[in-house]
């Protein structure tokens, strides 16, 4: 993988590392970088990955109150979600594997400035195609959260790490959530430009406080950036695991930006009637996800992450059925977020967990893959949402989600049977863990 070569220095576990992929139940440690992880610093983390991550999502109670600013149609704003995700997938790919090779703290920092640059850019786009390159923009720069999340899992002990990495994702969580509650809210009474003001503002608030708080961290793992991104495809080929939690999250973030880039539209029609502020409300009923992405680290820590992953898939499947046959009643919205929260969080925290076990030497790298595939899959579901509503209303919207669902559950079965069948085979014949 291009690392240099071994000096004297260097114990047998670090050569190991550099030289192959670690199975996914073996993790070296540092003894010197293990446990350094407080409290107070924990909380600090969670609470920066909701600030930040909630840049990504404050615009989808928002859209039709920028249509109508902008005086464009509804469908001409619906892809609007979709570009914060493309350009996340962009900034993991090429800025996130730096976490592997520069100072931690400072790649933070660095990052937060931009991110104000962002949504002040937002705060003032006088048309469209300026709203959207500065959506885009802001997509890019907001990666903090997946860098927080490998950083908080390198600086944590191995037997907590579940705990630790469900914790921060609590916090990120809660940022999702309570950005579309805060955008409705802030865009009903002072309208939706004011919302990128004041996150601008929380962010630099934010950027005081970590660069104080963050301790200096600084990885070496012997790569120039090329190599660096040149690895990422090498660690894809040689983990599947790893393959098996990006097809997961892909399909678990498709599904979930689908869901809320539509239910603004959905809400907004009879018999509801909603306002930007009362769909806003409904981030709040997912709070049951924040309170079980902690208890799904934990679970993590104690049992096999990959079943809780696929039992958060087949919950995700049975909200979009509650939410098809109780589209009309407001119960039935409220218990297929319920389900819908749940279910990714569940899938969500198990598949870092997993992931974060297998190479400690690249975590953010393993982290950029894994979130690639989950930004692109986000993208692809917003857009199929879009067209869906466009062309089946919220019935159509449920069966695409289902369907995306679907693949990830029969390509798991198929593997899960190969595997059984391959027990009895002569050694050496095994099929490739599913």
């Amino acid at each position: 993988m291009g690392c240099r070569p071994s000096t004297s220095n260097e114990s047998a576990a670090q050569r190991l590392t550099r030289s192959r992929p670690l199975p996914m139940n073996v993790e070296l440690e540092e003894p010197n970088v293990a446990g350094r992880l407080g409290r107070r610093t924990t909380l600090l983390m969670a609470i920066g990955c909701g600030v930040t991550v909630a840049n990504l999502h404050y615009v989808q109670p928002l859209l039709p109150q920028i249509a109508r600013d902008l005086h464009v149609a509804e469908g001409g704003v619906a892809h609007i979600p979709a570009l914060p995700q493309v350009g996340y997938a962009l900034g993991l790919l090429l800025i996130a594997p730096l976490g592997d090779m520069v100072e931690r703290r400072g790649l933070v920092i660095v990052m937060l400035a931009a991110v104000i640059v962002s949504l002040v850019g937002m705060a003032v786009a006088p048309t469209l195609g300026l709203l959207a390159l500065a959506s885009f923009l802001l997509g890019v720069t907001t990666i903090t959260p997946q860098l927080l999340l490998p950083f908080a899992a390198h600086l944590a002990p191995p037997g907590e790490r579940g705990r630790v990495v469900g914790a921060v994702q609590g916090g990120l969580l809660i940022g999702v959530l309570l950005s579309r509650t805060v955008s409705g809210l802030v865009g009903h009474y002072l309208g939706w430009r004011a919302m990128y003001g004041i996150a601008a503002g929380l962010t630099i608030l934010l950027l005081a406080v970590l660069r104080r708080a963050l301790p200096s961290d600084k990885s070496d793992t012997g790569l120039t950036y090329p190599r660096l991104i040149g690895s990422l495809w090498e660690m894809v080929r040689a983990e599947p695991a790893l393959r098996q939690a990006c097809l997961f999250g892909s399909a678990t973030f498709g599904v979930f930006l689908a869901f809320w880039s539509t239910l603004a539209f959905h809400l907004a029609e009879p018999p509801f009637r909603y306002g930007s502020e009362i769909v806003g409300l409904f981030g709040l009923v997912g709070v049951v996800g924040v309170l079980a992405a902690s208890w799904v680290g934990k679970l993590a820590d104690r049992s096999d992450s990959r079943s809780t992953a696929v039992l958060g898939l087949v919950l995700m499947l049975a909200s979009f059925f509650e939410l098809w046959i109780g589209s009309h009643r407001l119960w039935g919205i409220v218990a297929g977020v319920l389900l819908l929260d749940l279910g990714m969080q569940m899938t969500h925290v198990s598949n870092q967990a997993r992931i974060y076990a297998l190479r400690p030497d690249a975590r953010n790298r393993l982290n950029t893959i894994y979130m690639v595939s989950c930004c692109v899959g986000a993208g692809v579901g917003s857009i199929l949402g879009g067209f869906a509503w466009s062309r089946w209303g919220w019935g159509g919207v449920c069966a695409v989600c289902g369907l995306q669902l679907a693949v990830p559950l029969l390509v798991f079965a198929r593997g899960l049977i190969r595997r059984t069948e391959g027990e009895s085979a002569p050694e050496g014949v095994l099929p490739e863990p599913g």
